[in-house]
């Protein structure tokens, strides 16, 4: 046997080696990716383009200019106005019902949370303070930040809700807490 040119002359356990190379297409496909691999690693881009990084940033260029524009803050003119409307208000009842009730009570009393019925706010009684309360939370005294867990709509129907509430004065409410807002 050691006349076939294709045997390798080591021995294992009396087994000896075939030397069977690999198909030349699998050879030169083998460097090909090789050579697109620097290629895409320096950003090179493969035939005529600018590059994997420029397609991706243009591509996030475009999709911001077809997004619409983030809406803006409400205004305290928009929140008055929202505030007169009923349906607004009972879709800010159903928001709190289903997020505040668990800290200031169903009839807004306060438990864990203070009492929203009195005229004594902490954080600022005008519709446009409680609206940044509500969205920015109050993350010392554990209330959430909102502003990222609800719709902005529901935001400000839960913030001309508590607005309904204020000097209501629930009995068994707490006591009043902060500054009083006449």
């Amino acid at each position: 046997m050691a006349d076939n040119p294709r045997l390798i002359e080591h021995q294992y356990d009396g087994i000896q080696e075939y030397d069977n190379p690999l198909p030349r297409w699998w050879v030169l496909l083998f460097w090909a990716t090789i050579v697109f691999s620097i290629m895409y690693a320096f950003n090179l881009g493969v035939g005529s383009g600018p590059g994997r990084i420029a397609q991706y940033e243009a591509e996030v260029a475009a999709a911001k200019a077809a997004a619409p524009p983030p809406a803006e803050f409400t205004s305290p003119e928009e929140l008055a106005a929202m505030a007169t409307n009923t349906q607004i208000v009972e879709a800010g009842k159903a928001v709190y019902t289903t997020n505040c009730v668990s800290c200031h009570k169903a009839d807004g009393g306060g438990l864990i949370g203070p009492n929203l019925t009195d005229n004594a706010w902490i954080h600022g009684g005008t519709l446009m303070e409680m609206h940044k309360t509500i969205t920015e939370g109050v993350i010392a005294k554990g209330m959430p930040p909102w502003g990222t867990l609800l719709k902005p709509d529901q935001i400000d129907a839960v913030t001309v809700y508590v607005a309904s509430m204020k000097n209501t004065n629930v009995p068994g409410g707490k006591a009043a807490e902060g500054t009083v807002v006449p």
